[in-house]
């Protein structure tokens, strides 16, 4: 019998939890949040975990790391006795039990005024820093100190390196200003290092043990909570109250002043992407991949974020229009640097599509720069990427170019119909993409529509961030064999679909339940492969920064795994003469090219500079590291000096926007100056350059 799961499920719910009524008005709110997260993970999840002791020991294992990532407040001794209920946490979840929960967190609380009694006498008297000494931060293969003496040792080195950092940055602030007055007095060492000593001490107090302070039993659950649905895979989470109405983590809180979206992973606080024409992608120096260590306003002193909760990192980050926000990163090459932000107002103007035409070897092609797929559900007649997509390359039409690319790099996804309806622009019918639900047959979503908005060569640029409908549009593609992909070896590998469901809908309670935000179907290829962990694998693989880092879906904890299923009835087009040879001598010449064989041996320096854990605790050394360091990355310097000699030029019809509009004007000449240093846009030009038509397509051209 065909059941409505519709109407089923919601309803199995709101039964699950209707006992609660005729009890106390005293119920404690976190059973009732459990048991409603339990029965939708159960329930909805597109692919449920099983409760047994697998489970149990990775809540285990994760709730204790999420408190204590850097293992200085918990004894060896506290995790012997939190391993008694490692296999028992899927029983205690299945009774709607929360001991283990409560158990932790009495002795991490405990835990932490007892470090609050402490940390401010090691900060009383001057660290030697003429000691050989080292601070090793491999936290995962380090063991929790055996005792409290042992911790203390822990403490007093984290603090000393919090010192030297903060020391090393005073004293070379000095050196430079004496290097342009003869007249400037530099301070001394020790009187630097006081001042370390202090700042260090004021951060720890008015910043991070205020902010631990702050903290109420419905954050703390609220990390519990998320722990267990993280176990389901990553994208799988609860919303507390107080975090959906802040944010929205897909959308919009984290955009907010300098238009870049971060991730909270582990301790630290990760660039993730840049909002195309934004305050951080115009300024150049804020990269994904790159770790935010502290945040300043303007001069003022700077903040440590590292282990601050992702809320209080973006109420920081985020400001008025006009205002500075400093931020120390660790960037992804492994140095500390301090940037300036002027924030300003996310402009969506920005974030819909663009293009530009260029000549290359005596012939004009086009560029079009989608930075997603987006689509306005708020408005009868809103803005739809499919849309615009079909106008610029319209608009490219009538400056006679013979070839389009794509640039889909940085571009998370979006809209999986505006991903349908686009890559309908360029076959003339058939489908695009499958969709899985757990308890539905698989759907095939096509395009019907016979029209060809674009039958000439094509090129689709991709890197690691590009996901999910990106994914969708590059896949179909490159089925079809239409496009040509370049770029990384392959993208970000999201092959998900998430829902949002507000608890306060399945249990009405005196205060709100929040949400939850669950996996519920899964993309596949028409040729039945998924987009999971894998991604779209590149036709022409490039190197680039984030080449030897884990960057992706298959960097993200518990993610679904990669799958097949029966394809879809598909045919390859034969749009191309020389389509497999012009890819084989594309990979060659990438191989064989100067620049990129740099870009590739830049990708494994950062690479062996991410991996080392051990920092130096005495001055000479500390010193002397970074400047090995910086030495070393002078070789690569060449790389942010490199210019293909391109000209871009926009259409005809932005033009005489540009006239009216100075701001446009400038956004414009800033995106075409980066497209002129851009060697990956070359060699998609140049791949574009060699593709050939067959005849049969050129005689239905335009």
């Amino acid at each position: 019998m065909k059941r409505n799961y519709k109407i089923i499920l919601p309803l199995f719910l709101i039964l699950s939890f209707i006992g609660y009524k005729s009890l106390a008005q005293d119920v404690v709110k976190d059973k009732i949040l459990m048991d409603l997260v339990n029965g939708a993970l159960k329930e909805l999840h597109y692919s449920p975990a099983q409760l047994d002791n697998d489970f149990s020991v990775a809540v285990h294992d994760n709730f204790i790391k999420a408190l204590d990532p850097t293992k200085r407040f918990f004894l060896k001794e506290d995790i012997k006795n939190f391993s008694k209920c490692k296999n028992k946490i899927d029983d205690e979840i299945r009774s709607n039990n929360i001991d283990f929960y409560h158990r932790v967190i009495t002795i991490y609380k405990q835990r932490i005024k007892e470090t609050e009694a402490f940390y401010g006498s090691l900060l009383e008297t001057p660290f030697d820093f003429e000691l050989e000494d080292t601070y090793n931060m491999d936290y995962e293969n380090i063991d929790y100190p055996k005792n409290k003496k042992a911790r203390l040792k822990v403490w007093e080195k984290q603090l000393k390196f919090n010192t030297l950092n903060r020391l090393y940055n005073k004293v070379t602030v000095e050196n430079d200003i004496k290097k342009d007055s003869a007249f400037y007095v530099v301070k001394s060492f020790e009187a630097l290092e006081i001042e370390s000593r202090e700042k260090v001490l004021t951060t720890m107090k008015e910043g991070y043990y205020a902010r631990m302070n702050d903290l109420n039993d419905d954050d703390w659950f609220s990390i519990y909570l998320n722990i267990i649905t993280a176990v389901f895979d990553p994208h799988t989470t609860y919303y507390s109250p107080q975090s959906k109405k802040k944010f929205d983590i897909d959308m919009s809180g984290q955009l907010e002043g300098i238009g870049a979206r971060l991730q909270k992973k582990g301790d630290y606080i990760k660039i993730v992407s840049l909002i195309s024409g934004g305050p951080a992608w115009r300024a150049g120096e804020l990269e994904v991949g790159d770790l935010i260590l502290k945040v300043a306003q303007k001069d003022e002193e700077a903040i440590d974020v590292v282990g601050m909760r992702m809320n209080d990192a973006i109420d920081l980050i985020k400001g008025k229009k006009g205002s500075e926000v400093k931020l120390t990163l660790k960037k992804i090459s492994g140095s500390i640097e301090v940037i300036s932000i002027i924030r300003d107002i996310v402009e969506l103007e920005e974030t819909f599509a663009k293009s530009s035409t260029v000549q290359f070897e005596n012939k004009t092609y086009g560029l079009i720069n989608l930075p997603s797929f987006y689509y306005d559900f708020t408005k009868k007649n809103g803005r739809s990427s499919s849309i615009d997509m079909a106008k610029e390359i319209e608009s490219l039409k009538k400056e006679n170019i013979e070839g389009l690319v794509i640039d889909l790099r940085n571009n998370g996804g979006g809209s999986l119909k505006t991903a349908i309806e686009i890559a309908g622009l360029f076959i003339k019918d058939g489908p695009v993409v499958q969709v899985k639900h757990k308890r539905k047959k698989t759907r095939i979503d096509k395009d019907t529509d016979k029209r060809i908005q674009w039958n000439g060569a094509l090129v689709i640029l991709v890197n690691e961030i590009s996901a999910s409908a990106s994914e969708i549009f590059a896949a179909a593609m490159q089925d079809y064999n239409r496009a040509i992909i370049i770029g990384s070896n392959q993208t970000f590998g999201k092959g998900t679909v998430q829902s949002i469901y507000n608890l306060d809908n399945f249990y009405r309670y005196k205060t709100s339940l929040g949400a939850i935000k669950l996996t519920v179907q899964k993309f596949y290829r028409i040729n039945g492969g998924s987009t999971q962990l894998k991604g779209v694998a590149s036709d022409v693989a490039v190197p680039d920064r984030y080449t030897y880092l884990e960057i992706g879906e298959r960097d993200e904890d518990n993610p679904l795994v990669w799958d097949k299923i029966e394809p879809a009835n598909y045919q390859k087009l034969n749009f191309y003469s020389n389509y497999t040879s012009v890819i084989n001598d594309a990979t060659l010449r990438v191989n064989n090219n100067p620049q990129f064989q740099l870009i590739n041996e830049n990708a494994k320096w950062i690479k062996t500079n991410r991996d080392d854990k051990e920092v130096f605790l005495s001055f000479a050394a500390y010193k002397k590291d970074l400047d090995n360091y910086q030495t070393e990355g002078k070789r690569f310097d060449k790389l942010n000096k490199y210019t293909n000699n391109l000209t871009f030029k926009s259409p005809a019809y932005e033009i005489s926007l540009m006239a009216k509009d100075s701001i446009l004007a400038k956004k414009r000449e800033i995106w075409h100056t980066n497209l002129s240093k851009d060697i990956y846009v070359e060699e998609a030009l140049r791949v574009l350059s060699e593709l050939k038509l067959n005849n049969n397509v050129i005689a239905i051209k335009g």
